[in-house]
């Protein structure tokens, strides 16, 4: 069944009219008597089950990725420290 409000109502009773078009019901909005927007219900697919754990690294990260100290130039760079910018 198609409902149609005009864009006053729609505005007042928004949440109530997307509660009916989310149940299946077609609400056409209407500006001046003519019809302006649709509201229909979207269709989502259903997102498949995630599992902790699924990213696989390929080989280990050296402990020097984490405890080596930054070059300086890239230090600078993360503390606002811009060299090479005139």
């Amino acid at each position: 069944m198609n409902a149609i409000v005009n864009i006053h109502e729609a505005k007042t009773h928004f949440s109530k009219l997307i509660e009916r078009a989310h149940s299946g019901e077609e609400i056409v909005v209407a500006k001046a008597g003519k019809p302006y927007a649709r509201l229909v219900p979207l269709e989502v697919e259903p997102k498949p089950d995630r599992k902790p754990g699924g990213l696989k690294i390929l080989g280990d990260i050296p402990d020097s990725v984490w405890f080596d100290p930054l070059p300086d130039d890239e230090l600078d760079a993360w503390e606002g420290k811009y060299s090479n910018i005139v």
